[in-house]
Formats: structure tokens, C-alpha cells, sequence
């Protein structure tokens, strides 16, 4: 999926999600006695491979991620918030430039940090998360580089909470993939990735 067309669907969406009135009022407040979270997103990223265009090379992936909090809210004012470790499987990953790869993806270790609510129902996350993907080409494209590569995600976004228990998930993350000198050439995807998910917290 092109960036702008990802940016286009996560502007609608979340303008028609709080239009509806179904978003939380001001005095509700998050559960901050969930345990689990589950989430379906889409992502869509762009940055380059071989040339230092970040129009160079486009990804779109999709997946499901399931978390467990860790620990409770800790920390003072805007810092206080809870710390999570989830895992993502992602069977969607698509490469559309430089050429057509598809594939998927795990990511074992997600670490995400959750801020208290600042602005009604909108609450800030960092996020970092590490795995691999393999994909029925090279990738990036070349004899010499390799169908199997490891991925880093680092950034943050926000959660939009329509109630306690469910909320939309709007992120921008730096994304990296390489193949850590597996195969004789190591060329490095590099770029931004903007994501839509919706969560269920259990």
C-alpha cells in the first residue's frame, strides 16, 4: 500500500472514529487493570535500499500482536504509565518497489510503554521491537544479498480509547531490515513506517 494512500485511510478513520461519538468523555479513564492486549494492524513504510531516496523502496505489512503488561503505572506526571512485552506475527509483508517480494514476518520481542491518559482520550506510546522476516525473494533484490533478514521497528504513536477496553492505535515508527552479514552483500532497508490498529484489552 502507498504511504500516502496508508495516511489518507488512517486520517479517515480516525476522523470518522471520533465523530461517532463512540470515543471515551473526558472523566473516563483507561482500565489500568488489564492484563492482555490484542491487536490487528496494517503498516505501510517507505525509505531506501541501495540509494539514499526514501521514495526508493515501499513495504506494506499486516499482522496481529498479543501483549501482556508486565508491570503496573509507575513513574510521576507525564512519565507515569505502564510497561508491556508482546510479540508480533506478522504473515503480510509485501515489498512494492524496487520489485514485487512477498513474505512474512515475527517479531519475539516487543516492548511497549504506555503513558497515563494526557488529553482526554488519547494516550502516547513508545514502542520497540525486533525479529526477522523471510521472503520468496532476495531482498533487497540481487544474487548476492539474501530471502532471510532481520528487522527493527523503534517510535510511538498514540492509543484513541472509545471505550476502557478498546481503542484505535495511530503510529509512526523508523523501520530497519538487513540481513547482518549472512549472506557476501549487505545492503540495508532504512525508512518510516506509519501503522492503524485496533486493540482489545482483556
Amino acid at each position: 500500500m502507498p504511504l500516502w494512500r496508508l495516511g489518507g485511510a488512517v486520517f479517515i478513520w480516525t476522523l470518522t472514529f471520533m465523530i461517532s461519538g463512540k470515543v471515551a468523555n473526558a472523566e473516563d479513564a483507561p482500565h489500568t487493570d488489564a492484563r492482555w492486549d490484542v491487536r490487528v494492524w496494517v503498516g505501510g513504510a517507505t525509505g531506501e535500499e541501495t540509494s539514499n531516496s526514501f521514495a526508493q523502496a515501499q513495504i506494506s505489512t499486516a499482522g496481529v500482536f498479543v501483549g501482556r503488561f508486565v508491570t503496573g503505572e509507575f513513574g510521576g506526571g507525564w512519565k507515569r504509565g505502564r510497561l508491556e512485552y508482546g510479540v508480533n506475527l506478522i504473515p503480510v509483508f509485501v515489498q512494492s518497489r524496487i520489485q514485487t517480494t512477498y513474505g512474512g514476518g515475527f517479531e519475539p520481542v516487543v516492548l511497549r510503554w504506555t503513558s497515563i491518559r494526557l488529553l482526554g482520550p488519547v494516550t502516547p506510546y513508545i514502542e520497540l521491537a525486533g525479529g526477522s522476516v523471510i521472503t520468496n525473494a532476495n531482498l533487497p533484490p540481487g544474487r548476492k544479498t539474501s530471502s532471510f533478514n532481520f528487522t527493527a521497528r523503534g517510535g510511538g504513536g498514540i492509543l484513541i480509547f472509545n471505550d476502557g477496553r478498546r481503542s484505535l492505535d495511530v503510529g509512526c515508527h523508523w523501520m530497519h531490515a538487513s540481513n547482518a552479514n549472512l549472506a557476501s552483500f549487505n545492503p540495508e532497508f532504512n525508512g518510516i513506517q506509519v501503522s492503524l490498529g485496533y486493540h482489545w484489552f482483556k
